[in-house]
């Protein structure tokens, strides 16, 4: 049993058989290193008998890599989430990497020994971690953008430059306009601010064409057969529309691997938290946003845009708040959940369908209430 502490250039790793006391060694994480780390590992197995290997290491930046590597080498790996793993304020205090490859081994030795679940993520496959990465900078340029739409209203709004009359709302044609013709011309306004404007009118420019790009290749991945029907199915509802679909799909992944409704609102963070203790037993809290806050947001957004053009779905908003303002953000986040199973519930029978369910059953193991974003 392995504890592993991943770094950009090292792997510190406690290992230990059955009950006796771990040996520290430690690896450069490069191609060699891994390949080293790898043939120590076979020969600790052979050395005792062909005994079982089980590697754990925590979800960082370095992505699945290792994973993958050992994986493919015949080695039990999982890879565990950073927030599920409990530590005490003693450890936070004094923080090493011995220390930390010390508590992943304890983890892995309760899992092997004693049974205990593993807080470990779902792994997705190489195709969804590669679709991901597209939809993910289609919604960081998104942000981007709208960082520079703020920033240039904000220099405006420091130097009391007002829009006249009848250039309408913020950022509608009218208004593009005339900020375009106080970067292009100044518009009577002192060097500095014209300089700093037309900077930033340019790098609004060149955001949303780079936008317009990747709004084709997300529409691309989007027709391809691995997703097209459950785009299709997802684009029915008011809301949600292609970019909100397959955001949810490439950050859900395998949707077979959810069993209900309750496994998926606890992945997505939209369930309620609980401090029930003793004869408490019915003490709720907010919810507990653990899982893809990216998955969050364009729910959110669907709820608003399907409240603005359904009203259905505006009574039914107006049912859960109570008539209390202060119950409105419950009455968004109930919907956002029940919007969220909806699209678990299309997107599964439509991936079933199509044939492309990625999960394998030992993926499914760690599934449930305990399985984390990947």
């Amino acid at each position: 049993m392995i504890g592993c502490d991943l770094h950009d250039k090292k792997m510190l790793l406690k290992v230990a058989q059955g009950r006796n006391e771990p040996e520290t060694r430690s690896f450069r994480n490069s191609e060699d290193g891994r390949r080293r780390l790898i043939d120590d590992l076979r020969r600790r197995s052979a050395e005792a008998g062909g005994a079982r290997v089980v590697l754990v290491y925590e979800a960082s930046s370095l992505g699945f890599g290792l994973h993958d590597q050992l994986t493919g080498a015949g080695i039990e790996c999982h890879v565990l989430a950073p927030t599920r793993i409990e530590r005490s304020p003693r450890h936070r205090r004094s923080k090493s990497d011995e220390r930390d490859a010390q508590r992943l081994l304890e983890i892995v030795r309760a899992h092997v020994l004693a049974g205990n679940a593993l807080p470990a993520v779902w792994v997705p496959d190489p195709q969804t971690r590669e679709d991901r990465e597209v939809v993910r900078a289609r919604l960081a340029l998104r942000e981007k953008t709208t960082r520079v739409k703020c920033q240039i209203r904000a220099l405006l709004k420091r130097h009391q430059v007002v829009p006249p009359a009848g250039t309408g709302r913020a950022w509608s044609v009218k208004h593009r306009r005339w900020v375009q013709g106080l970067a292009l011309d100044g518009g009577g306004l002192s060097r500095g601010v014209r300089v700093t404007l037309g900077d930033l009118w340019r790098q609004l420019i060149f955001l949303e064409e780079e936008m317009t790009i990747l709004d084709w290749e997300v529409a691309r991945l989007a027709g391809t057969r691995r997703y097209a029907g459950a785009v299709r199915a997802l684009c029915r509802r008011d809301g949600v529309g292609l970019l909100t679909a397959m955001v949810f799909l490439t950050e859900m992944g395998d949707l077979s691997r959810f069993e209900n409704r309750r496994q998926v609102a606890g992945y997505l963070g939209l369930a309620p938290s609980s401090a029930e203790s003793g004869e408490k037993t019915d003490r709720k809290g907010h919810i507990t946003h653990q899982g893809s806050s990216r998955v969050r947001k364009v729910l959110c957004q669907a709820v608003w845009s399907r409240l603005r053009v359904d009203p259905a779905a505006r009574g039914a908003h107006a049912r859960l708040a109570r008539g209390q303002p202060k119950r409105r953000k419950t009455a968004t986040v109930a919907m956002m959940r029940q919007l969220a199973v909806w699209m678990w519930h299309t997107g599964r029978d439509a991936q079933e369908v199509a044939g492309v369910v990625r999960s394998s059953a030992g993926e499914r193991s760690g599934r449930g209430s305990g399985a984390a974003a990947g």
